[in-house]
């Protein structure tokens, strides 16, 4: 594993590099597009970096997001498939039954395909932890390849909840209506709600694929006035230090 974990009030977290790779000729698009507002060459390419984070505390084991999932999920169409989750997570020393809880930042493909495989839930004994307006708002495919087979053990949230002691979700939306992010003490895994390094500098500077640009302007500027270090899901870098 590539990335060194670090321990925050007592909570062990772990950096999952799930894949590494541009956007797909379908959606790809120069920066300057991606982020209006940024500094970027003309023809700047975004390489993504797809992170999963596991927290370990108390001989509880949390995922925070699954990945890209394999050849047949839906991020197939754009991602690098298939994801290096599972392998990634044995070199760690878990397996899937060894998971407890999964939390779903968002129901975009690169964040929650990994959670099902084959139409069977990939963390058998996990609980999936999704915002209730997340659950409204998603549609085919997700709602069918993913939600659909996950529909037994999902632990519906509205709003802030506590995992554990010391770890929290916090409703985040913006970039869409019910993503949410992970907290543990003043490290806060960010989900999407912060997408490229330009947005630490400047955190008005618009995504182009987020529901509601305005909105998320608003969680990442709280999330990050309140971070020392964030665990974003597709830098280079696992953590980053906010200040």
């Amino acid at each position: 594993m590539p990335y060194e974990p670090k321990i925050v009030t007592g909570v062990e977290i772990v950096p999952v590099c799930d894949a590494v790779g541009p956007m797909g000729e379908r959606i790809r698009k120069p920066l300057p597009e991606l982020f209006p507002g940024g500094s970027f060459a003309d023809d700047a390419e975004w390489v993504l970096h797809f992170h999963c984070y596991l927290l370990r505390a108390g001989g509880r084991t949390v995922l925070v997001d699954t990945g890209i999932g394999g050849t047949d999920s839906p991020a197939a169409g754009w991602a690098p498939v298939p994801g290096r989750l599972l392998a990634e997570l044995a070199e760690a020393g878990v397996g899937p039954a060894d998971v407890g809880v999964v939390v779903l930042t968002h129901l975009h493909s690169d964040h929650a395909s990994g959670c099902v495989q084959d139409g069977v839930p990939v963390f058998p004994n996990a609980r999936h932890v999704i915002q209730r307006t997340e659950l409204d708002w998603v549609g085919d495919p997700m709602r069918r390849q993913v939600v659909e087979p996950l529909r037994d053990s999902i632990q519906v949230v509205d709003g802030d909840a506590s995992l554990l002691p010391g770890v929290r979700v916090v409703h985040a939306p913006g970039h869409t209506p019910g993503h949410q992010c992970v907290e543990v003490g003043d490290l806060i895994v960010t989900g999407d709600a912060v997408l490229h390094p330009v947005q630490l500098a400047d955190p008005t500077i618009h995504y182009a694929y987020d529901e509601d640009p305005e909105r998320a302007v608003v969680s990442r500027s709280a999330l990050l006035d309140r971070a020392a270090v964030i665990a974003p899901g597709h830098f280079s870098q696992a953590f980053v230090p906010v200040r």
